[in-house]
């Protein structure tokens, strides 16, 4: 038994030195090599930080770089200044600002969410964890992120990034990991003090383990060892790319027949029908 309590308090140690180091570890990078991006700068007034524009940058975030986000962000931004704008626009605004960043739904999702913040909670995001995830295309990790970014809460979420750096730095032994595995660790690292800029920090750091080796070759990404990954479709061909194609063009020309999309689309009219009759159930046309 007094074996056993040594060994605990020898691994609890071991498991302290190694949490202090990590933190060391993320916080200089930050310091040196921070990337800037422009949901990261606070709103003028007060050096605050805008809910709204957080939640933009969140959902815009979703299955896309951030490099291809910077332009889109501050473009429907200028279009879309607050909730109350985005409530009343047209849904046909909407979706054109957003062509090019793909994945419409989800500002089909951005305008019911703004709704619902405007008629519900007087045009302010909620903090709360279980009423954010209540809105249109909010899971667990966007109503994190938006606690943690919008707010500065000390709240545990998991994204790509901050996934690869743990599996990197406390599981790289292991196979399969999963979320659930990692969440205790963020729990244990977290700077409750500073949620916002820790996890920025967390995320900048993982954005540099994707490495080349064979001669440059081949991407090494960590996170083929999470029990979560799944490599990404083609899209070229896919029934994603046609969709996009015809909501250009539906946005462009609302009268253009289906034979001439089908055309312009270089697919077949039976396959544009289908398509046209999906997006029409969804609500983006």
């Amino acid at each position: 038994m007094l074996m056993f309590s040594r060994t605990s308090a020898y691994k609890h140690k071991r498991m302290e030195r190694k949490i202090k180091k990590f933190r060391k570890t993320i916080w200089d990078y930050y310091r040196v090599r921070g990337r800037d991006f422009p949901w990261r700068r606070p709103a003028r007034r007060g050096g605050t930080y805008d809910p709204y524009r957080i939640l933009v940058s969140e959902i815009m975030l979703q299955q896309t770089q951030t490099g291809r986000v910077e332009w889109y962000y501050e473009r429907f931004l200028k279009q879309f200044p607050n909730f109350k704008v985005l409530a009343k626009a047209p849904v046909r605004d909407v979706l054109r600002a957003w062509q090019g960043l793909g994945y419409n739904r989800r500002a089909l999702s951005l305008k019911r969410t703004a709704e619902i913040v405007v008629k519900q909670y007087g045009g302010k995001l909620p903090k709360d964890e279980t009423l954010l995830i209540e809105l249109l295309g909010i899971g667990p990790g966007t109503a994190g992120a938006i606690r943690a970014f919008a707010f500065n809460l000390p709240t545990v979420f998991i994204e790509t990034n901050i996934r690869r750096v743990f599996i990197c730095s406390f599981l790289s032994y292991k196979q399969k990991v999963s979320d659930k595995d990692i969440f205790p660790l963020i729990d244990k690292t977290l700077d409750a003090k500073n949620p916002r800029e820790w996890y920025w920090a967390l995320m900048d750091y993982g954005s540099t383990l994707l490495t080349t080796s064979g001669a440059g070759k081949k991407i090494v990404n960590p996170n083929r060892k999470s029990a979560h990954y799944t490599k990404q479709s083609k899209f070229e061909g896919s029934n994603r790319q046609l969709r996009g194609r015809i909501l250009r063009l539906r946005l462009a020309n609302p009268k253009m027949s289906v034979a001439e999309m089908a055309e312009k689309a270089g697919w077949s009219v039976d396959r544009v029908v289908g398509v046209l009759s999906a997006l029409k159930n969804e609500g983006l046309i």
